[in-house]
Formats: C-alpha cells, structure tokens, sequence
C-alpha cells in the first residue's frame, strides 16, 4: 500500500507520466500477490487437526513453522504473521501523507465514527480509499478510488487514460456485487488467494462489463456496496444527503424518545437524564462509554455545557447503537431504504432464512412486535432498531426450533440409539477428593441423562450408602438417593432411565437395596424376563416412564438364592494397577437372587471378542469398556464395532487414570456406534461441551438416533472412514462469521485491562475425515461489537454425525483465554443470518453474549468448488466421481450387482447435471452457490425489464415446467442467462420424469443381493473362500447393500427437490410479474400447473419415490 500510495504522489495534477504508470501497475501487482499469497498461508496453517483437542482443555490458536523453530527472529515474525492485528479501516500511514485520513471505522474506540447512515457510506467514498483492481489477465493492481463531490461518477488513479476517461457513471451501473460473483473472479488463478469478503464488482454498461475490486478489508468492501447501490437506486432523484439522514424514520422515532422524556420541553435534557434513556433503550451499553461519546461530541462542537440537545441525543444514539453489519444487511433486503416493509421482510424470510409458509400478516405481526416506534407499527416497516431486536430474538435462533421437539422415530430398538449417559454420578468434584454428594443426581437428571451411576456399600444399622470409596467422608444414604431419582427420573424426559448398579454390598445388604428400590420406583421398574424369541431389545417408546437396572446376574437355570459373579469394579480398577500385587485375576463378589432378578434388560457380561459376542451374546445382554480397550478396538477393529453395535448395548467409561476426572473424546466412540459413552458431568470444558451440544437435539430427551448407515442390518460403515462414505452425498457448510457482541473478559484472566482481542475457531467434530478447524483473524481491542467478516466453507461427509463448535478466544490474554463456546449438531443449524448465544466455560447462557454468523448448506455440486471453476469447464462426465461397487468373489452375487453399474452412473449423471445446471443459473446471476432460486427468479426479474417496467421475458408453462420466453429481441448477455435458465429447467425435467425408472432398476438389484444374505457363509464355502478371504466378501457384498440403497435415496431425495425448485421458481415469477399481464387464462394455467406440480410431488411420495 505504500508503493502505491506513493503513486499517487506524482507531480501534474496527481497523475503520472506513461512508463511511471505503468511501474506503477507492476508494483501493485507485485505487492497484491504478496498479500493473498500470505493470507492462504496462514489459512494452511490454521487449519490444525481437532482430533488432537481431547488432551487438553482449550484448543490453541496456531503453531509456527520449522523455520522458526530453530530461529527466534523468525518465530517472532512468523507468529507474527500468524496473528494478524486487525485495526479501524484506512488506518495505513501513507495515506494520512496525502492528507486522506479516514474516521470511518467500526472500533469502539470513542474518537472514531461509526457507519450508521447511507450519508456516512457516502461521505467516506467522497474522502476516497485504496482498492485493488482486477484484470482477466490474472493481474491485480492497487488503485485509489473516490467518488465525485457531485456524486456522478467513481474515478480511480493511478491510470495511463485520461482522467476523464479514468472514470465510470454512476447512471451506468447496473448492478453491485458482494463477493467473487463473476467470470473476471471465477477464471483469475489468483482467485482462490482473495478473500470472498473483501470482492466486490460493479457490472456496467448495456454489454453487463465488471468492474472487478479487492478491498482492504470486509468493512470497505460492504461500505461501496451499500454506497453505490443508494446512489444508484436513486440516480433519477436529486439527493439531500443531510436532509434525507434526517428524515429517517430511526430519527423521527428518536425525536418523539427525546420529547417525551424532555419534561420541561425546552429541547434540551442534562447528560445524566439523556444516558438512563439511551441505557434504558439498549441495556447492554456501558454507561461510561455513552458519557464518552456525549463529550465526543461536546467537544467537536467547542461545548463545554453538560445539557445535551435533541440532535446531539439523535447522533449519539445512532453512532452507540448502529450495528454496521446490520445496517448494511438492511440496506441490502430493502432495495437501498432505511427500512423494510412486509414485502421486503417476507422476501428476506423466505430466501434467505429458508422460512417456507410465510404470508405477509405473520410479517406484519413480527413489525408489530419488534418494531419500536409507533408509527412504524401503524405503517408497517421496520427500521433498523427494531430489525436488530428482530435479529436477537429467540426467532433468529441459530438452532432449528423443530429439534426442540421429538422429532426422530422413537420405535427403533435401544440399541440404535445414543443414550446420554454420566460417570460417577454422585461425584461433583474429582474421582480422588471428591466427596458424594446428592446434588450431582440432580443435575445429571435435569439434563436429561438417562444413564446414571449408583456405587453401594455397606453402611451403618444394615443401610447401604452410595460413596467416592476413594474419600469415605461424606456418604449418601442409599435410600435417599433413589428419592431423588424417583422424584427426577422423568423430569426432563419420559424416556427410559437406566441405573448403572455398582454392587459393593454384602448379601444382607443387598435384600435392603431390594426392598428400598421395589418400595420407592415401584412399577417403574422393569423386571419383565425378555423373550428368546425376540432378537433386538424393545424400543424407548414401549420403555417409556421405565427404569432399568444394569447389573449382574445369576444364572437363570440354577435354582440357587445366592452366588458367586465376578465384579467389575470400575473405581477400584485405579488401586489395583498401582498396587505391587496387581494381577489380572477376575474378582468374584457374592449376588443374591432379588437382586439378581431386578436386573432385565441390561445384564453385564464380560467381552471377550466380537466373534463369540456374535455367537453366543444375547441381546438383553450388554459390555463395558474401559476407554483404553474401547480405543483399541475401535482403531483394530472399527468395521466389527459398528455391526456388533447394530444389536447389543456397549458402554464405555472414562479410563481409571483419569485422576482429575477430565473427559473422553465421546466423539471417537459415538462414531463406532457405542450407545451409553459415560461423561463426567462435573467437569467443564470442549469434551463436556460436545456432549451437551449433540444431545439437545430430538427434543433434549437424552436419546438420538443413529445413522442408518450404522442401522441396517446389511450395510458397511467403518469408524476410521478418511473419505466418502458409500451412499451419503456429502454436504458443503458454508459459515459466516460477521461479527460479535459482547464478550466479556476471559473468567480467569490475571491482572489486564477490559479490553480482549477476540478471535473465533470453527471446529467440525465427526467422524475423521470431517474434523477440521479453523480460525478468523484477530479484532484488536473490540469486545463490544468486533468485526470479523470472514467466510469459510468444511466439506461434511457424514452430516448426521457431524458437530460444530464456535470457540470465542482472547489472542493476549494472561492467564485464560476463553471468552465463550457453542456447539450444535450440523442437523439442529438454521440458514440464514442467526445469533448464537454464547455460553459460559461451565455451560451456562452468558446474557447477551452473542456471535452473529450467516449458515449456509448445500450439496458438494453446488457447493464451494463451483465458483472456483470457470463456466465454460464443467465437471464433465469422464472427471465425475462415482461411487464404485466392489468384486465379492462370488460369480452368482456379482453378476446381479454388475445389472446396478449402469443405473448407478444414469442416477449420478442425472443429479450431476441437474445441480451443475443450477450453479450455472448463480453463476451468470451474479450469485454465489449458496443462493436459493428465488434469489436468482429475483435477480433476473432486475434485469428482464425495460424502462418502462414491461417484461422483456414471460412465463410459459409447458407440460407443468416453468420456462421462460422472450418477448421481442434481446442483448447476448441476457441470451445467455435464458439459456442457462433453459438448460436448468431441461436437466429437471429429465431427472423428475426418469428417476423412477432408474431407481427401480437399482431397488430391484438391492432386493436380488439381499436374498442371498443368509447363503453368504454357505456360497464362500462352496467357491473355495475361508477366514479372511470370505470375511473380505461378507465386507464387499454388505458395501454394494449400503451404495445401492444410498444411491437410491439420493436419487429419490433429488427427485423431490427438483420438484420443489419447479414450484419455488414458478411462484417467484408469478411474484415478480413475469407472467403475461392483462389475460385471466394464463394465470389460471399457471395456477393450475402448480396444482399439478403439488400433486406430482404428492403422488410421488406415495408411490414409488
């Protein structure tokens, strides 16, 4: 920036000499490749692995390369480089030189001015900023633009053109772009080293030429965007810059705040009155900086009252509570107006937070209720304060509302189900200090735990207690303690409980556990003796309101009243191994038969290996694991976990060394299918906050279901998947981090000022091939309303299995860094601009504390890669992936899957060029991938009608398909868009009329495998193959199973979305007018066609598809 800024200096009215230019032009270019060039490296550095996160209690920001390893100068500038400060905009040196100095920011810092208006966005591209240019030729070079005082036209220098001619109308302008939205973007080779946030475009002209601009920053770039899209929708107006600021309805609103606290009515209040108001209309202010910005204001205007006037009140409200970000979202929903009405709010809810079903009186009612002037209530629009509380409200949650309710099929066997489980109970502190203590039952049933903990020993006058055996001081009366639990068990969830039995008791002892249980939970217990006929457990639908016991058993074909079982005493597990006589020895304990009988369902057997656990296991009985045996099987074994997991019930604990009761990583065994992974509840921290996360969905009951690919009795899923998983299309998540409000001071940071440095992580846990995280960059000392504007995109290829988690850190903190965290499966996400409420490093909602993202999810085709790929390379069909079946070795079987090869490759073509169709239709709009279609039905609209606002295109409705066709000529540019949109609809229409013939043939060889399932063993036997070579066929017919049904449901699930899209299209050119006007019978044909779609779409789902 300073190489250019020094270009800027030449003699001659600012402008330089040909071959000055010119040097100019290579110096930029230079100094631009250098910047993108080191932002992609710190990106490559971010982006560590999660997987490692389970040893320590916060995950670290970055680590330095091996350069700097073994040089500390090196490290420092390395960490250096790693770390970005991120200042106020335009804070570069050279250009206060030029006497450019910028004090348009958005620091909280008091002597900077925040962007609260169109005038501020106006008056800062007045003053002029560095932008980098684009060329096609891959070339980039560092420009400064600013718009004419008479704001008609946006110039730039340095240029070898005259400087009349180094210029652009603004009545040219035909549209702007936020992002990399054109083929100037798509085909640079340096395309992928600019930022998403920072591009902007400025198509112009009849022939749609780009403009294409790099700013400095994510700010800069939404200030010319919002500044150019004001003055370009009111180009025809004469423009009162000052006056129009304050005819807004946020300063008519103000006004009447003002006037009715003014109690004397001589248009000025003394400061202390003015502050409880503006603190009264945004509590999460600091009363010191509203003081601070009063004497800001004071003292530009050489005051040296302490009375405050009603603008001054106005100015100082609107700078302390104008989010920028929000502001410029505003702008950009209403079509350049300082506010939104029903339309515009129905338009933002339905494209962009994916509301379906919305009508214009539910975005009445949402005015009415956030609106906070009355006559914006009486009129209907909403101005910026109250699309803000809008945006705060419980409405714009970031977690989907329908997950607040049972929402998964609750009929399946326990053991399809993630059980929300704890570990020692009874314990709130460590396992070795740690005294019992009641309140731990409470808080693990209130958090819909459903696998509880209860260790009973003797105690005094013939009453078992439940301790910490390691720390006796404090025993709990066992009779009491199922009080609770019978009080609680259902409190949270009416699912079923299992008590987890730790039986230390003598046989005495054990009768009064008995007598106590069957007194206090009554028929709450189930005691019924399964059924040998049956081969999975019952569901938690019919053990609804039950409680179960796990424990041991006697045998049932012994008619003993006692015996001897072994005991698997988890917590005296830690003694045995560092005591010198340790051995390997089961131990054996004493059981009596009333106890023995209230054990049912959940019997303890011990594991041995899964081949005999499959031959001799029966499914009302269940395994322990220690968390080391646990990893070893799944990393030796992880294809067999998942299947032996279909069936049995398989707990796992946390590992005996585990002294200080830290946590497991339950994400590494959830992957292998282990149902009940036990957490110890009352120690914080990533571990904890990802078991919390994962289980609030299905209605918080403490029961999720799993994967079908981890259900099905005939399908292939391996924990340690690095990849695709066969028969899942993966998922592109597209996030947002914009910015945030409110962070407090990290709890445990020593002695250090208010003001953090905050920076966010991004963390996707899952199954291996989907962890990942990554990083924005730092906002030096911002805690109340820090930007960061920074987009990224993770690839999830099991989303049912996949969390994400936003992780608040201060990047110079003393002592503790974390701000605040938030996790959330993938399937809980809503699109749209949503607030995430931050919680608290133990788990509690931190009022106000929020971090506001836009979530975006679309499939891999028409996810990120697209918009890296120039129109004219498409993914053909010789680089397309399919998903490949594999050689059993069995000529009978093979030759029925070799019939599905061709189904296989017709339905991913069919779904490949559908969605590249799709993509092409964003891409010549000017969208980005994640744009729904009425977003681009809307952008076309803009362009598809002539000055007198007729439409130069019209809906045509051709056996219930939406084309488009044009009335009169048109210029080639709009040619092409309509033989994008053509190409879209055909490739549709192929899919919907096709699918279910092509699904048919694939059902019918899923149906033809399947009949050989039981003969698997018998056909090996008789075609030579034994031990790992017919385990290895067993493997590859079960994969061919799990392809031919997911491919089937992706072909189904992409038959019914291309419907959808019909429908969506057809209803957003009726919206915008694109229909024949003034004939009756095309809109009651175009009616009718919907009709038709809906009942296509209908009849589908209860047919075939």
């Amino acid at each position: 920036m300073a190489e250019a800024a020094g270009s800027r200096e030449q003699p001659a009215a600012g402008r330089a000499p040909p071959d000055a230019a010119h040097r100019a032009e290579e110096e930029s270019e230079s100094a631009s490749l250098d910047a993108p060039a080191a932002a992609a490296g710190r990106r490559r550095e971010r982006r560590s692995g999660v997987s490692a996160v389970g040893t320590a209690e916060r995950f670290p920001g970055s680590s330095l390369g091996p350069a700097a390893a073994c040089d500390p100068d090196a490290s420092l500038l390395e960490a250096a480089k790693a770390t970005p400060r991120r200042s106020s905009i335009i804070k570069d040196p050279s250009n206060q030189k030029c006497g450019r100095k910028k004090t348009v920011s958005f620091s909280s810092m008091p002597s900077e001015k925040k962007i609260s208006s169109a005038s501020d966005c106006i008056s800062f591209m007045q003053a002029g900023c560095e932008l980098k240019k684009v060329r096609p030729n891959s070339r980039i070079y560092n420009r400064f633009f600013t718009l004419d005082p008479d704001l008609q036209a946006l110039r730039w220098e340095p240029s070898k053109k005259d400087l009349e001619k180094a210029k652009l109308d603004i009545s040219a302008i035909k549209e702007i772009r936020l992002g990399k939205n054109t083929e100037t973007f798509r085909n640079n080779g340096l395309a992928d080293q600019i930022s998403e946030d920072c591009a902007l475009s400025i198509i112009h002209g009849e022939n749609y030429e780009s403009l294409d601009l790099v700013a400095n920053s994510a700010d800069v770039a939404n200030i010319w965007v919002s500044g150019l899209r004001y003055l370009v929708s009111r180009s025809k107006q004469p423009l009162d810059l000052m006056e129009s600021s304050h005819n807004t309805p946020r300063f008519a609103w103000l006004k009447t705040v003002f006037e009715a606290a003014d109690v004397d009515g001589n248009g000025i209040m003394l400061e202390d009155t003015s502050v409880e108001l503006i603190k009264k209309l945004n509590p999460t202010l600091k009363e010191s900086k509203i003081r601070l910005k009063f004497k800001e204001i004071q003292k530009s205007k050489e005051k040296l009252t302490t009375r405050v006037t009603k603008e001054e009140f106005c100015e100082a409200f609107s700078e302390l509570c104008t989010r920028p970000e929000v502001y410029f979202l505003l702008v950009q929903i209403s079509k350049n107006k300082e506010y939104l009405d029903a339309n515009d709010l129905m338009l933002f809810l339905e494209a962009e937070q994916g509301v379906t079903h919305i009508t214009e009186e539910m975005c009445l009612d949402i005015i009415r209720r956030y609106e906070l002037s009355q006559e914006g209530r009486l009129k209907g629009f909403l101005a910026i304060d109250g699309f803000t509380q809008y945006l705060l409200s419980p409405e714009c949650d970031i977690f989907d509302p329908e997950h607040k309710k049972i929402v998964q099929d609750m009929t399946q066997p326990l053991s399809h189900y993630y059980i929300n489980a704890s570990h020692n109970t009874y314990l709130i502190e460590d396992q070795l200090r740690g005294p019992a203590d009641i309140n731990g039952y409470v808080r693990a049933l209130k958090m819909s735990c459903r696998s509880i903990e209860l260790d009973v020993c003797d105690g005094p006058d013939n009453e078992p207690i439940i301790c910490n055996r390691n720390n006796m001081t404090s025993p709990l009366a066992f009779r009491n303690v199922i009080e609770v639990i019978n009080k609680l068990a259902f409190f949270a969830s009416e699912y079923p409980l299992i008590l987890c039995l730790g039986n230390h008791c003598s046989v005495q002892q054990q009768k009064v556990v008995v007598q106590h249980m069957r007194r206090i939970f009554g028929n709450k217990l189930y005691t019924e003796t399964p059924l040998s006929s049956e081969a999975y457990l019952p569901s938690p639908e019919k053990l609804k309101m039950k409680i179960i016991v796990k424990g041991k058993k006697l045998p049932c074909d012994q008619d003993i009243l006692e015996g001897e079982v072994t005991d698997e005493d988890e917590e005296a597990e830690i003694s045995r191994r560092l005591s010198e006589n340790f051995t390997r020895e089961p131990k054996l304990i004493w059981l009596c038969r009333e106890l023995s009988d209230l054990v049912s369902l959940c019997k303890s057997v011990q594991y041995k290996d899964f081949e005999t656990s499959m031959k001799a296991q029966n499914y009302w009985e269940m395994c322990s694991f220690s968390e080391a045996e646990a990893s070893r099987i799944a990393n030796e074994y992880p294809e067999d976990f998942v299947n032996y997991n279909k069936k049995f019930l398989s707990r796992v604990y946390p590992s005996a060394m585990r002294i200080d009761s830290s946590n497991l990583n339950p994400q590494d065994f959830w992957n292998c299918g282990c149902q009940i992974v036990a957490m110890n509840y009352q120690t914080p921290g990533p571990m904890m906050d990802l078991h919390t996360g994962w289980f609030l969905q299905n209605g918080g009951c403490g029961y999720v279901l799993r994967p079908s690919v981890m259900r099905d009795e005939v399908s292939y899923f391996s924990a340690n998947t690095k990849g695709i998983v066969p028969g899942v299309s993966p998922q592109v998540l597209h996030v947002k981090i914009i910015s945030g409000q409110n962070f407090p001071k990290p709890k445990g940071a020593c002695a250090k000022g208010d003001v953090i440095d905050p920076y966010v992580c991004i963390e996707i846990h899952g199954i291996p091939a989907d962890c990942t995280e990554q990083r924005t960059k730092t906002v030096q000392q911002n805690s109340d309303n820090p930007i960061f504007d920074e987009s990224f995109e993770f690839q999830i290829n099991l989303p049912e299995l996949a969390m994400i988690r936003f992780v608040v850190l201060d990047d110079d903190y003393i002592g503790d860094e974390f701000i605040g965290q938030y996790t959330i499966p993938l399937e809980c996400l809503q699109p749209g601009y949503r607030h995430i409420p931050l919680r608290s490093f133990v788990g509690d909602i931190m009022e106000h504390v929020t971090l506001f993202v836009h979530i975006a999810i679309t499939n891999r085709s028409g996810g990120g890669k697209a918009q890296k790929r120039s129109l004219s390379v498409r993914i053909g069909k010789k680089a397309r992936e399919y998903t490949m079946l594999r050689n059993t070795g069995l000529k009978i079987i093979d030759d029925i899957f070799k019939l599905a090869v061709h189904p296989l490759r017709e339905a991913t073509d069919m779904r490949e060029n559908m969605q590249n169709a799709m993509v092409s239709v964003k891409e010549l709009c000017g969208l980005p991938p994640i744009a729904s279609l009425k977003q681009c039905i809307l952008t076309l609209s803009s362009r598809l009608v002539s000055s007198d606002n007729a439409p130069s295109v019209t809906l045509s409705m051709k056996d219930a398909f939406p084309y488009l066709e044009p009335l009169g000529t048109m210029p080639d540019v709009q040619k092409k868009v309509l033989a994008a949109y053509d190409l879209m609809i055909q490739e549709s229409r192929v899919l919907i009329e096709t699918a279910d013939i092509t699904h048919d043939k694939i059902v019918q060889c899923q149906k033809a495998g399947m009949e050989f399932h039981e003969e698997l063993h018998n056909l090996g036997t008789k075609e030579g193959l034994k031990g790992r070579k017919l385990s290895k066929a067993i493997e590859s017919f079960a994969w061919n199973i799990t392809v031919l049904k997911g491919q089937g449901d992706l072909l189904k699930n992409a038959k019914n979305e291309a419907l959808e899209n019909m429908k969506q299209i057809q209803l957003a050119c009726l919206s915008c007018g694109l229909s024949k006007t003034g004939s009756g019978h095309t809109d009651a044909k175009s009616k009718r066609c919907l009709e038709a779609i809906q009942e296509k779409d209908t009849g589908d789902e209860n047919g075939r598809l």
